[in-house]
Parts: structure tokens; sequence; C-alpha cells
């Protein structure tokens, strides 16, 4: 597998590039968040290791431009003592998974792996009958294996983050769910934190969803708590 590690501290990328062809993948290395797009032009990537400070543009912009035009490609997030901010910064931005530094290489190893395994899974053509892991709310298809919404004939990519905020509201439909919880339950962040940025999160499944989506009956906002989830 070919996986692109975008880091500028150079001990750490040259680290991460040994270990990771010792576990058998071929693993190139750029030092500025300009020079990681251009690598990740070229194609061909499992998974792309993104440090969130770089020179140039930052972590933050350079997934946020792959995910503008249409790469998809896992993105694991390094974040300095894994700050809460920055991780919900990075999922906004469209990455997948995170890691706070410094971290042990088991951990490392294994959620790159996981990484590769989930692409891998998404790949694998839908068995019919239709699996469970397809639902239809208010007119549109939803896949999370494929992480895709389809709307008629037009088809929404979502977010690793998108899609499992998604899941968690629908498996709780009908009852009220607190940003606190979704902050736990959904992205595994247990410190105080800016919750607003889950309202970002809801703004874009809105309009993923609704018929209008700045009058909701599906994604209810709960003033003071959280949100509910209502199949039309």
């Amino acid at each position: 597998m070919k996986i692109l590690i975008i880091e500028d501290e150079v001990h750490l990328a040259e680290g991460l590039r040994f270990n990771l062809e010792a576990d058998g993948h071929d693993a190139v290395i750029a030092e500025t968040g300009e020079l990681g797009l251009e690598k990740a032009s070229e194609g061909g990537l499992a998974v792309i290791i993104l440090d969130v400070m770089l020179p140039g543009i930052d972590g933050f912009e350079v997934a946020r431009k792959l995910r503008d035009r249409g790469d998809y490609t896992p993105i694991l997030m390094l974040t300095a003592l894994g700050r809460p901010e920055d991780v919900i910064k990075g999922f906004e931005a469209g990455t997948d998974d995170y890691l706070p530094k410094p971290f042990d290489l088991s951990v490392f190893m294994a959620r790159i792996n996981g990484l590769i395994r989930r692409a891998a899974w998404a790949k694998i053509p839908a068995p019919s009958p239709v699996p469970s892991d397809v639902t239809e709310v208010n007119g549109r298809r939803i896949d999370f294996q494929n992480l895709e919404l389809a709307s008629g004939n037009e088809v929404v990519r979502l977010t690793l983050m998108e899609i499992k905020l998604l899941r968690f509201l629908i498996e709780n439909e009908g009852r009220v769910v607190s940003r606190k919880q979704i902050l736990e339950d959904v992205w595994g962040l247990q410190e105080d934190t800016d919750t607003r940025a889950i309202d970002n999160f809801i703004v874009r499944l809105r309009k993923y969803l609704e018929d209008e989506p700045n009058d909701p009956k599906i994604l209810k906002t709960v003033r003071g708590i959280g949100y509910r989830f209502d199949r039309v």
C-alpha cells in the first residue's frame, strides 16, 4: 500500500516511513502542505498521514483542498497533544481519524491498518439483497459502508465523521442527544471544548436530508440540550 506522510519534522517523518516500510507498505514524504497536495494528485494512495502544523498551508487546509477536489483518501491527522479544538477542526475539514503526539508506534500502526481495511471494505460490491447498512430517510438513500447519500440521480460523498454522526443520530431516533454525548460517543472527546463545531456538522447534514434546511423536520434542535432525529 502506498502511504503519503505530510510532516515537516524530518526525524518523525523518517521514523514513520521506516516502520511503514517494515510493515510492507510503500511510504513517501512531503515536508509541506503544498508538496503534499502535489504528491496526492498523483493518485494511488491508501492513506494520508497529515500533520496539523506545517510550513505554508496547514493540515486543515490540506484536508479541505483534498476533499474539495474529490479526493477521499483516508486521512489520519497528527495533532499536538490531541487538543480538542484541533480534532474538531480536522473533522470539519474532512479528516477520518486523529492521533495525538506523542503516540505509541503500535497504536499508530493499528490506526493506519484500520483505515486501510475500512477503505478496502468500501470497495467491495454490495451483496443482494440490499444490506442492513443502507437505510432511507426522507427519500434519500444512505449507504453507510460506502459513505454515500443518494437523492434521485445525485450522489453526495460524506466524510467518515459525517456518516458516523448521522448513524449515531439515526440509532437514537426519537431521543434527544446532547452535544456532550456526540463529542464523547461519536468522536471520543471527553475534554471540555467548544461544541459549536457540532452545529456546523448538523447544518451540513440538514442540507443533505431536509427539503427545507432552514425549517428542519428531521434533524431538530432542542434548545439548550442538543438534537433529535425524527424520520419523516
